[in-house]
């Protein structure tokens, strides 16, 4: 649906409708069915359930009876009572007024208490009523009624620890600000346009993620919006932006009440921030960097109360465990951990060094890895410093692999060999945490800081969104076997079809359905196909014989022509020339 839009135009049967058409309201998409793939993806690529953040669909609203419009009373939600619509939960948020053409309807879905236990498919449908003022010659205003079906799956809720939650809050991208590449080989990629979203660039592992058996949701609200009771696992990617001191404290309370956490850091550096700025010919400026491939500095605050940091070197390499190897692409290492956990070490390029100096340099003995149980009961959290091999943008080779056995290991505390087998040794000591790059802009397109004199500060933290859920106005009918269907147009008495209808027929449209448009004539009750695709190839044929008889009309008249006498030349007047006055030049 996002990829292809409505499909192919067919003109010949626009034409049959618009010459009937009758100013009215639609709907875009014209139904809601998570249930129908690919063309719902990616909404029918995960069932809901009870206590899952709510599945949020924008539909349009496309007003044809004028420029503006607007919305008459509230939208109302009406579960099919035979198709078990009391099952789902529905909230609405609307634009009161149209304008210009177009408004919008929010729908937001998910499963009622009652399905905590229930599987099957839930049905109902939306109506709301538009009205626009009315043209010249008109007394009433115009009025339509728009129905928007709605099918879901709904799925008994699963266990904690199959279901992952992904951070997106602290997913910041291009436009607006500046934020680089997380692979610095990309060079003719420099910005981060992608959102780090797991329906964008992170598709390729979700999909992963679901055909291994685990449920993934969106939170797109600060970590003090979600109840950590709920979830296994919450996976912090490629964070940009920062984090308010309220989501510190509760993330800490939550890992220790059993809520584990992974996260996928990436490079930061401030010399190499610098060296990544360009010159923007548009608007004439110089473009610095607002944070590194990750905001490492705020990442850090947000590992402090277990005693892990990352460091700001950046490295590059290929490594392996056991059988399965690794690509590490523009990635950082870390430079502060607990002793007693799990620290895997690799041998790596100085990415970092070769982009200051010029010059590759290979060290030994990187932490990449870190794995981590405060206490028997706490939470179990995962630092690697790379997320490029889950990154669909820039991969050269994936480590679904690793982040499945580190699943595993926050989820049901199994622990892979790959990572048990290799010697822990305490890391160095490290020079200091890395620092924000001073006179950086982050604040301008940041969600948590605010301008201030000095350094900027972190905004009050908002409120959590809180949905307000449509009493439904149950429906004692059957939904409709197919929810793929035209949208039902209004039409005029007598549309002006030429040469298709004779005159004693007086028509009036039928429901346009899917195929061929079909009329029905009132005063006979017979169907007629306005289907002209027939006529084609007679049009075909009679021009073909069109055009041979001209050119055998051509051919025979230039048959018949008399033959054109030749013009006299001039030889022997230019020999008396030569012979008096020398040779004529040549033209």
């Amino acid at each position: 649906m996002f990829e292809q839009g409505h499909g192919k135009l067919d003109l010949v049967k626009a034409y049959q409708i618009l010459s009937s058409y009758k100013p009215q309201a639609s709907l875009s998409p014209s139904y809601i069915d998570l249930t129908e793939c690919p063309y719902m993806w990616p909404y029918c690529s995960q069932p809901i359930y009870h206590g899952a953040m709510p599945t949020i669909i924008n539909v349009t609203i496309l007003n044809g009876m004028g420029v503006t419009g607007h919305v008459v009373e509230r939208p109302v939600w009406q579960p099919y009572t035979p198709q078990n619509g009391n099952y789902i939960e529905v909230a609405l948020s609307y634009s009161p007024n149209l304008w210009p053409w177009a408004g919008y309807v929010a729908v937001s879905i998910t499963a009622s208490k009652s399905a905590a236990n229930w599987e099957g498919i839930a049905q109902g449908q939306i109506t709301l009523t538009v009205e626009s003022p009315p043209e010249n010659g008109e007394e009433t205003p115009r009025r339509s009624t728009l129905k928007l079906p709605v099918k879901v799956k709904v799925i008994p809720t699963p266990p904690r620890n199959k279901r992952i939650l992904w951070d997106q809050y602290h997913n910041l991208r291009y436009p607006p600000g500046y934020f680089p590449r997380d692979n610095l080989r990309m060079k003719n990629d420099p910005l981060d346009w992608n959102g780090d979203h797991i329906h964008t660039n992170f598709k390729d592992m979700y999909e992963h993620l679901r055909q291994a058996g685990f449920f993934v949701e969106v939170l797109g609200s600060p970590l003090t919006c979600f109840d950590a009771h709920q979830y296994g696992t919450v996976l912090i990617v490629d964070p940009e932006e920062e984090f308010f001191p309220e989501e510190i404290s509760k993330l800490k309370r939550d890992v220790d009440n059993g809520l584990s956490v992974i996260v996928f850091a990436d490079w930061y550096n401030t010399t190499v921030m610098k060296k990544v700025k360009f010159y923007d010919e548009n608007t004439r400026q110089w473009w610095m960097p607002d944070t590194g491939g990750s905001n490492i500095p705020a990442l850090n605050e947000l590992l402090a109360p277990w005693g892990m940091a990352f460091g700001d070197n950046v490295f590059e390499g290929e490594f392996k465990l056991l059988d399965h190897k690794c690509q590490f692409t523009s990635g950082t290492s870390i430079i502060k951990f607990p002793q007693d956990g799990v620290i895997i070490r690799q041998s790596l390029k100085d990415q970092g060094y070769e982009v200051v100096k010029g010059q590759t340099q290979s060290m030994e003995d990187i932490p990449v890895l870190g794995l981590h149980q405060h206490n028997e009961g706490s939470g179990r959290i995962v630092l690697f410093g790379d997320s490029n091999c889950i990154d669909s943008s820039h991969m050269q080779s994936d480590c679904y692999w690793l982040l499945e056995a580190l699943l595993q290991y926050t989820a049901y505390s199994n622990l892979s060999p790959m990572f048990s087998e290799q010697e822990s040794l305490p890391l160095p000591p490290y020079d200091g945490l890395p620092t924000r790059l001073e006179g950086n802009h982050l604040y301008r397109y940041s969600k948590v800081l605010e301008a201030h004199l000095g350094q900027p500060k972190p905004r009050p933290l908002p409120a959590c969104p809180h949905l307000a859920w449509a009493k439904g106005d149950p429906l004692n009918i059957s939904a409709p076997s197919n929810l793929f269907q035209h949208q039902k147009l209004l039409s005029v008495v007598e549309p002006v079809i030429p040469n298709i209808l004779s005159k004693r027929d007086n028509p009036i449209p039928r429901i346009i359905q899917e195929g061929n448009p079909i009329w029905e004539n009132r005063n006979s009750g017979n169907v007629v196909s306005l289907d002209n695709t027939g006529t084609v190839p007679l049009l075909a044929f009679i021009s073909v014989v069109l055009v041979l008889g001209f050119f055998a009309y051509q051919l025979q008249k230039n048959r018949n022509r008399p033959a054109r006498r030749k013009r006299p030349r001039f030889r022997k007047s230019n020999k008396l020339l030569e012979r008096f006055q020398g040779k004529v030049p040549a033209v």
